[in-house]
């Protein structure tokens, strides 16, 4: 995997508060245990996992709404990204590979479950709450950071998603990557993408206006 450009290396740099050259070190580090487990070396593919379990697991979480499902599809992925790994660009981005997967177990696990909208949807950052934009007044935004009762509203609002616009904005405002490249995860259109997100937000504000009117 290429290392990244000047202007994605210093966006990193600044998210995790490193040094630019440390995040492209971290950046060649990836690359090289993928090119090792690629070739079949178990450790660097286990290192692989430690490096990267806690953002599927998480992401899992948000699409399916429970612990035991959200481990089980992160097995899953695991299962498929060791299958897969061999074909595995490496001038993509890894974590975005990563992600396509895991929507894509995450879409097979709610195709076999008939009661998706009783799932909660853990939001657990405040970060991933001010980005959906959800309150009902721009003045409510400091009360939706520090309320846990409006975090899980937003939660519930989620959960009543379609697939599509779930992982949409998941990615897109929770998980933070661009539109452009939410769409290339989800082998979709930028245009797509963005009209997902916008149904997605509408949807979570009515929501949230509904049930606080109750």
């Amino acid at each position: 995997m290429d290392a990244p450009t000047g202007a994605s290396t210093m966006a990193l740099a600044i998210e995790m508060h490193l040094p630019e050259d440390t995040v492209a070190r971290n950046q060649s580090a990836l690359a090289y245990l993928i090119e090792r487990a690629a070739a079949g070396d178990h450790a660097a593919f286990e290192q692989i996992m430690i490096h990267s379990q806690q953002r599927v697991m998480a992401m899992s979480w948000r699409m399916l709404g429970n612990e035991a499902d959200a481990r089980d599809a992160s097995q899953e992925v695991f299962l498929r990204v060791y299958k897969y790994l061999k074909r595995y660009d490496q001038n993509q981005d890894f974590f975005a590979w990563l992600y396509r997967i895991t929507i894509n177990v995450c879409r097979d696990v709610l195709k076999k479950r008939m009661q998706q909208a009783d799932r909660i949807v853990p939001i657990e950052s405040d970060a991933g709450v001010v980005a959906l934009d959800v309150a009902c007044s721009q003045d409510d935004a400091e009360q939706i950071l520090l309320s846990s009762q409006r975090r899980e509203l937003i939660a519930q609002a989620i959960a009543t998603l379609p697939h599509k616009e779930r992982a949409s904005i998941l990615l897109r405002d929770v998980e933070g990557f661009s539109t452009e490249a939410v769409a290339e995860i989800l082998r979709s259109s930028a245009t797509t993408v963005r009209s997902q997100i916008s149904s997605a937000r509408k949807k979570i504000r009515d929501y949230c206006r509904r049930r606080m009117t109750l």
